[in-house]
């Protein structure tokens, strides 16, 4: 991929207010704070996980929520949000954010995740279609079972799902009962 057409993301301050932007990899391999998003995705006490395709740059073949990616420049997330659900899932529905968090992971000695992750979730019940090049696989899971299982084998999700995930799932519990 030439750098010219290579995937942008918007830097941001610790309040979340943007102060530029950097070619993705590049503020991967910094690190350099930037806007991202995670949608979890819940039905009937369970969530849609995927598998995240293995040949990503970081966190390959580990356990993630529904979709999660970046906005691009410009990109406001009202509009982020319902096209990356298409491009991964092949489907769109209603989300609503419910918190925000800021976090720091190292993977290899030079690459890392510092994001500041806006947190959406929606309620849906129908089909998807995985885009291969995002996810190998993805299922409806029991929300105790992943309670549990979250606990008894974290190395299996993602860094930001661990961190978010109790509060989702309070969230979830709370709306449905």
């Amino acid at each position: 991929m030439s750098q010219q057409n290579a995937p942008e993301v918007i830097l941001v301050d610790t309040h979340d207010r943007p102060i530029g932007t950097a070619e993705k990899m590049e503020a991967h391999l910094t690190p350099k704070l930037h806007r991202a998003f995670s949608v979890f995705l819940y039905h009937d006490n369970q969530m849609l996980i995927q598998l995240r395709a293995d040949h990503k740059y970081h966190s390959g073949g580990k356990w993630s929520n529904g979709c999660c990616s970046h906005p691009r420049p410009h990109e406001e997330l009202a509009t982020a949000v319902p096209n990356r659900m298409v491009e991964e899932l092949g489907f769109s529905c209603e989300v609503e954010e419910i918190f925000q968090f800021t976090y720091f992971a190292q993977f290899e000695e030079n690459l890392y995740e510092y994001e500041y992750d806006h947190v959406f979730i929606g309620e849906y019940r129908g089909e998807y279609i995985l885009n291969p090049e995002e996810a190998q696989d993805a299922k409806w899971v029991d929300l105790d079972a992943l309670e549990q299982d979250v606990v008894r084998n974290p190395t299996k999700y993602s860094v930001w799902f661990l961190i978010s995930i109790q509060r989702v799932i309070d969230e979830i519990r709370k709306r449905t009962l």
